[in-house]
Parts: structure tokens; C-alpha cells; sequence
């Protein structure tokens, strides 16, 4: 055994291109999964262990104000585990050090006990005393992106009085984790907004709400009818402005973190799976050739009575050989990433203070899949050996048959060169191998088309959403829809230019048993600051008769163009209509439903109310305008244009840039990987083949056009179907953001396709000049005794 162990090695060592080929694919592979699963692992089991230990919500709902006893009626509601109501407001900031006006979201909390179900984690500092207005809790993200510490003090407007607030402590919550205000932004801004814990006997008067409360959260019995819930609920709450109870996973902050697990267990999935089925197909055909060029010492092994077992395990090592060595590095690589990733997680996911730790059955389960790759990639080579008869291994191999193809006999077979006709021919004989090769790098370039796709879709959702649909400067929201003289005195601020109305209401659509909760956005005709946009960059006007809904909207609805809808209206005095569909819009951003605003206004038996305003601003204003915002009584929150486009390139920059980024070099390593195997593969079965013809008085240079010409042009047959297979990636890929209120577009431009090509090239053109060293320094003498 010791002998095979030896010669183990020296085929190791003989055969190490190929093999470290293998091993950076099998360490890009098992990095990917270790990386990926972890930080799937790390995000679900973070979040269970939160909810669990904090008892996050399962249903929520708000009013304007209900009475006290009113929460006896909801906690008796069948289904009903527990129940904790509260008060839940927004309120404008005025934080040292940042020019905008920001928003802060109170929420009260007992006075002496915690709260029963959406607890606080207590990260520094003391909760509030009870009664005191200027104390409270901020949320750990918003102290630590602007710098507070405990006993600093910011302004806030609460309830149309200007008052200081006093931070006594820092802390989180399972319904904060994803920390966003939902008006207009999907990616956190912790310095412009967060929560804010004040205790209950103060909230309570500064909002006069004694004895009432405005927000519900409410958890459920097993095999409780979470819809039943709801449906009992909203009739409790409509008569005090309830605007529409929903589950938890209608709740943003969880609908966000969702979705970011589920999309890593996709991604966790398919990539690894993608090189480690490519590094199968290596092993097999290195393994195929290596068989095949020791047919003799196999023939031998078993005429000298070793066993077939034996020989078998023999070759098995040595494919194990590369994949052990990729594994183990694949393993350290992705636990470095996957701490990495974790940092980057602890910036957009606010969890207590848990570290990541590695789970180790994700490296275990790691290795066994690198070893399941290894043994499958091995496996045809292994049988080979098997069935192989000490006779048959002996004996030389037949010659393969050559004759005249389709080229040859054409015009263009007597234009090529004795060259060409060898490539030609050399492709045409291995046409398995060939067509293999073909396919991995049109795969690889599939990968890498689809990957720098996604900062097109990203650059395209930027250039849509910032400079074609949302025209303005600055949004300002009311706390509660004012009249229309309103809009009259924000026009009035200093560094308005322009100014257009908002008229926002909260609704159900119902279609069916289906149904979804929106936000009508009332539109005023001839409205410039904001916009209807589609993908195509094709601007709608809002409809006159009928709503316009967002494609993914309509399909969660089944509703098509001239379909009819019920609109539930949950605010003032709830109307309800049956519309009709008048559009269907393909956005990116956003998932409002649009209609005309004279029709809202109908609908809702108004004249002329508005929920805030959308602003043109003077550059030269913007300080004085800010200022005069921060104490602005009845204004809830204040959103402006260059804080999202800036938090949007940040975030981009911070995420997409780490992932996408790796992932470019693991499809450049997969190009290369392919590419320099297959040369060397072919370098070695034609060894002897290609020595002769040197011996013979041919070049270097054309014997290297012989193989590397080969090589060309298999990249060269992989190229279309790769760009066809890139798109066919892009939109799979895409399907994972495709969201009622974030979607990516599927982008053709046609630098990112000359992009992935030219990356494409230039590993060929690496692999090229490797294998070419390898051939200039081939010993001649000893390749030509070696027997055919």
C-alpha cells in the first residue's frame, strides 16, 4: 500500500495544474455554502431567539385614539393569547449636529413593569422615570449614528409643543430589527430616523391620551385563525379610527429580515451547487484521461494479483487529494467571509448583543458535500478501473477512426491551413469533451453576465426613481391629513419654490378571498414632483375613473386591466367603493395604489385635505427651511431626496459591493478553472502527438496554435450561448427581488455584456500563456519514448 501511497503523490505532483484547478474551485464552492449558510443560520436564529425571548407581536393594529376599556373587548377576542396596548407616535427631531430635521418614533412603555409582548433590550443606561416628558430611551442605532451619549439632550416637537429630551439609555426591540419609517425609503437611515421609548403617564399626557391608548400588539393562541383575529379586531377599532390590523408578516420591519433570510438560503443554494457540479465534470475528465494513459500499469497492478478494490481506492485518493485541499480552504475562507458578512448584517439588522458564532455542523456538512463532489466526479474513472481486464489493459487502445467531414470537403476546408485542419479536426473527434468545455465556460460567462447585470438593474432603479419619479426635494408629512390651507403655509417656508399636495389614505383592496393592505396616493392632474414611472421610463398619468395598481400588486390580486375592485378605505369614515382597474404599472420602487386625487377626495367625502406636501427647494434655502421644520407644529416627518439617494449609494456600496464583488472572482476563477484544465488535459493526451510534430520541423509557435487554437475555439463556439444563458440568469436572479414594494429590472446594456466577455478573454488568454509555458519547456526525448 505504501507503494501506491507514493504513487498517489507523484501523479499529485505530475498532475498539479489540473488539481489545483479543482481545489480553487471546490475552496470557491464549500467558501460560498460555509459563508452563506452560516449567515442564513446566524439572521433565522438570531431572529427565533429574539421574538421568542422579547414575545414580538403576531398582530398589530392602530387607531386614532380607543378608550381604555376597549382593550378588555380585544384581549377577549377568541384567539387571543395576550394582549399589550400603547401609545405610537412620530415626531419631528432636532438632533445636534445634523442639518435635516428627523423623525422619531415614540412608543410608550409601562410605567413600572415591562411591557408584555414587544420588550425592550436595555443595552446601556436606565429606562425612564415614570412621568418625566424630557426622558428617553433612543434606540441603540440612532444614538451611535449620531453620536449621542447618555445625558445629551436633542429637541422634538411633541404634540405642536417644541420640548428638549434627555437620553437616559440606549436600547432594542424585535419590531426595530430593520429600522426604516416606510415613507419613501427601503434601505435604514439611523441618523434621520429611530425609535424612541418614553414611559407610558408621560406619553400619555403630553398626547393627551390618558386613559386610551393607539396601537395594539397582541399574540395568538395555537391554531388560532390569525385572519378571524384581524377581522375582530378592525370592527372593535373602526369606530376609533382604526386604520386596519395585520399579521407579522405584513409587519415591515419582519417582512424585510424575511425576506433577506429567504434569499440567502436561495443564494446558499444554487452557487455552491453551480461550481461544485463543474468540479465534478473536472475530476471526471482528468480522472477519464489519467485512466487512459495508465491502462498499461493497471493491466500490470492486476496481473500481479492486487485486487480491484485496491486499484480502485488508489485513484479515488487521488482525486480526494484536491478536493480535501479545496475543502479545508474553502472552510477558513468562508468562515473569514462569514464573519465579515456579519459585521456588514450588524449594521442594517439590530439584534442584541449576540456574536456571530460558527455553527459547526455548516463546515461539517460543508466538507461532506466537497467529499460527495470528489467521490461522484471520480466515480466513472473508478468503475473504469474496475471492469478494466488485466488483458484488455495491457494491450494498446484502438486508434481512433479519422475521416473527411463536412469542412474538409468544402470551401472553407480548402481554404484552411494544415492548421486549421487539425483544430478542426481535433474538436470534431472529441466532440463530447468538446461540447462539455463549451458549455462550462458558456456557464461561467452566464454567471459573470448575470452578475454585473445587477449593477446595471441598480444603476437603472437609481436613475428611474431619483431624477424620472420622484421630482422633488423634500417630502413633509402632517401627523394627521390638514386642510388645505396648510398647503398654503408650507409654500410660504422659506426656500420653497414649489410645492404640491399629498394625499395619502390607508386601504384594503379586496378582490376575491384575496386582498392586501395600501396606501391610496391621491395625485393632483398636472402634477410635476412626483410622477407615475414605469421600467421603461414611460410616465402614466393618474386615472380619473379607477386606480392604477403596481404589477406585482395586480398579480397578488389576479386582477387585470378593466377588472373590478373593493376598495376599503380605513380611515375617517371608511368608506367603501368597487373600482375599476384602470392601469397596470411596471415600477421598481413603491407600492401604492394611484388615482386621481380628485377621485380620493370623492371617495373619501372630502374637499381638498392633505396628508403633507412635496417640495421644489431653493439650494440656498435649505438650511433656513430645515430649521423652521424642526419646530413646525403638526408635521410628523420630513423626508429629504439627497439623504435617500445618499443612504441608497451607501448601502449599495456597503452590501451588493462585498457580495457581488466576490462573487465576480469565483466566476473569473470558474472561467479560468475550465479553460487551463481542459488545455492542460489536451496537452497531455497529445503530448507525444505534438512532440512529433516538432521533431518534424514544426515551430513552437504553430505547434502552440495547434492547441491553444483548439482552445479558441471552444471559447470562441461558447460565447453566444454564455450571453444567452447570461439573460436567462438575470431573470432568474431578479425573481428574488421581486417584491410588492422592490423590484430589479431586467437590464440588456450592452457594455456589461463586452464586460463579461473581455473577462472571459482575458482568463482564456492567462490559461493560454500558462499552458504555453508548460509546452515550450516539454522534453521531447521523453515524451517521444514513451509508448502509444
Amino acid at each position: 500500500m505504501r507503494t501506491l501511497d507514493l504513487k498517489v503523490l507523484r501523479d499529485a505532483v505530475h498532475l498539479r495544474g489540473q488539481l489545483l484547478a479543482v481545489a480553487v474551485l471546490v475552496a470557491c464552492g464549500v467558501a460560498v455554502f460555509v459563508m452563506l449558510r452560516s449567515m442564513y443560520g446566524y439572521l433565522r436564529g438570531s431572529q427565533e431567539d429574539y421574538y421568542a425571548e422579547y414575545g414580538f407581536g403576531e398582530v398589530f393594529a392602530h387607531a386614532t385614539r380607543a378608550p381604555g376599556p376597549v382593550a378588555e373587548r380585544l384581549a377577549g377576542v377568541s384567539g387571543v393569547e395576550r394582549l399589550y396596548v400603547r401609545i405610537v407616535r412620530d415626531v419631528i427631531l432636532d438632533v445636534p449636529g445634523l442639518a435635516e430635521p428627523a423623525t422619531g418614533r415614540l412608543v410608550s412603555l409601562p410605567d413600572h413593569d415591562p411591557p408584555p409582548l414587544n420588550r425592550i433590550h436595555l443595552r446601556t443606561g436606565r429606562r425612564p422615570d415614570p412621568g418625566r416628558r424630557d426622558e428617553i430611551l433612543a434606540s441603540a442605532a440612532f444614538a451611535a449614528a449620531n453620536g449621542l451619549r447618555l445625558g445629551d439632550t436633542f429637541g422634538a416637537v411633541i404634540n405642536g409643543r417644541w420640548q428638549r429630551l434627555t437620553v437616559v439609555g440606549t436600547a432594542l426591540s424585535p419590531e426595530f430589527i430593520y429600522e426604516i419609517s416606510g415613507l419613501g425609503t427601503v434601505f435604514p437611515d439611523n441618523r434621520r430616523f429611530g425609535a424612541l421609548w418614553m414611559s407610558r403617564s408621560a406619553m400619555a399626557t403630553a398626547f393627551e391620551m390618558e386613559g386610551g391608548f393607539n396601537d395594539v400588539v397582541a399574540t395568538l393562541t395555537d391554531g388560532a385563525s390569525t385572519r378571524e383575529v384581524e377581522m375582530e379586531f378592525d370592527a372593535l377599532l373602526e369606530p376609533y379610527g382604526g386604520s386596519g390590523s395585520y399579521a407579522r408578516d405584513r409587519h415591515l420591519s419582519h417582512e424585510f429580515v424575511n425576506s433577506e433570510i429567504e434569499e440567502t438560503q436561495v443564494t446558499a443554494s444554487f452557487f455552491p451547487a453551480l461550481f461544485l457540479v463543474i468540479t465534478a465534470f473536472l475530476l471526471h475528465t482528468n480522472m477519464l484521461r489519467l485512466v487512459r494513459m495508465e491502462r498499461g500499469q493497471i493491466g500490470l497492478m492486476k496481473a500481479f494479483g492486487m485486487d480491484r478494490a485496491t486499484i480502485g481506492v488508489h485513484y479515488l485518493k487521488l482525486a480526494l487529494i484536491p478536493v480535501t485541499l479545496g475543502a479545508v480552504v474553502g472552510v477558513g475562507l468562508g468562515i473569514w467571509l462569514a464573519f465579515e458578512m456579519a459585521g456588514v448584517y450588524a449594521r442594517f439588522y439590530q439584534f442584541p448583543e449576540v456574536g456571530f458564532k460558527l455553527d459547526p455542523s455548516v463546515v461539517a456538512i460543508g466538507l461532506g458535500i466537497a467529499m460527495l463532489t470528489g467521490v461522484a466526479g471520480a466515480g466513472a474513472a473508478v468503475r473504469s478501473v474496475i471492469r478494466l481486464a488485466p488483458a484488455v489493459a495491457m494491450a494498446p487502445p484502438s486508434p481512433p477512426g479519422f475521416r473527411a467531414g463536412l469542412l474538409d470537403r468544402g470551401a472553407v476546408g480548402r481554404a484552411l491551413s494544415p492548421v486549421g485542419h487539425m483544430i478542426v479536426r481535433n474538436v470534431a473527434r472529441g466532440r463530447w469533451r468538446s461540447l462539455s468545455t463549451a458549455a462550462g465556460i458558456a456557464l461561467a460567462l452566464g454567471v459573470l453576465t448575470a452578475l454585473l447585470s445587477i449593477y446595471d438593474a441598480i444603476d437603472v432603479i437609481a436613475d428611474l426613481q431619483f431624477n424620472h419619479a420622484y421630482r422633488d426635494d423634500v417630502a413633509v408629512y402632517f401627523d394627521a391629513p390638514q386642510a388645505r390651507t396648510a398647503l398654503d403655509e408650507v409654500r410660504r417656508l422659506p426656500g420653497v419654490l414649489e410645492a404640491e399636495p399629498i394625499r395619502v389614505a390607508a386601504a384594503r383592496l379586496v378582490s376575491g378571498p384575496r386582498e392586501r393592505r395600501v396606501a391610496l396616493l391621491g395625485l393632483p392632474p398636472g402634477g410635476e414632483l412626483r410622477r407615475i414611472v414605469d421600467e421603461d421610463f414611460r410616465r402614466f398619468r393618474p386615472p380619473v375613473d379607477g386606480v392604477m395598481l403596481a404589477r406585482m400588486l395586480a398579480t397578488r390580486l389576479q386582477l387585470n386591466v378593466g377588472d373590478s375592485v373593493r376598495v376599503e378605505i380605513t380611515e375617517g369614515t371608511r368608506p367603501v367603493a368597487d373600482l375599476v382597474v384602470a392601469g397596470i404599472v411596471d415600477e421598481l420602487m413603491g407600492g401604492e395604489v394611484y388615482l386621481e386625487a380628485g377621485t380620493l377626495y370623492r371617495l373619501l367625502g372630502e374637499r381638498g385635505t392633505v396628508s403633507g406636501a412635496w417640495l421644489r427647494v431653493d439650494d440656498a434655502g435649505r438650511d433656513a427651511l430645515y430649521a423652521t421644520l424642526k419646530r413646525m407644529p403638526g408635521v410628523a416627518s420630513v423626508v429629504v431626496k439627497d439623504v435617500i439617494v445618499e443612504g441608497f449609494e451607501n448601502t449599495i456600496e456597503e452590501s451588493f459591493t462585498i457580495a457581488l464583488t466576490f462573487t465576480l472572482f469565483l466566476g473569473g476563477a470558474l472561467v479560468m478553472a475550465i479553460v487551463y484544465n481542459q488545455a492542460r488535459v489536451a496537452l497531455s493526451e497529445r503530448g507525444r502527438e505534438l512532440a512529433s510534430l516538432r521533431v518534424l520541423g514544426f515551430t513552437r509557435r504553430e505547434v502552440a496554435r495547434m492547441l491553444l487554437g483548439e482552445q479558441g475555439v471552444l471559447v470562441a463556439a461558447a460565447l453566444a450561448p454564455g450571453l444567452a444563458l447570461g439573460w436567462a440568469f438575470v431573470l432568474i436572479v431578479l425573481l428574488r427581488f421581486d417584491t410588492e414594494v422592490f423590484r430589479m429590472p431586467a437590464v440588456r446594456d450592452p457594455g456589461t455584456y463586452v464586460a463579461a466577455v473581455g473577462l472571459v478573454l482575458a482568463a482564456a488568454v492567462l490559461s493560454a500563456f500558462l499552458v504555453r509555458r508548460r509546452l515550450d519547456r516539454i522534453d521531447l526525448v521523453a515524451v517521444l519514448k514513451t509508448r502509444e
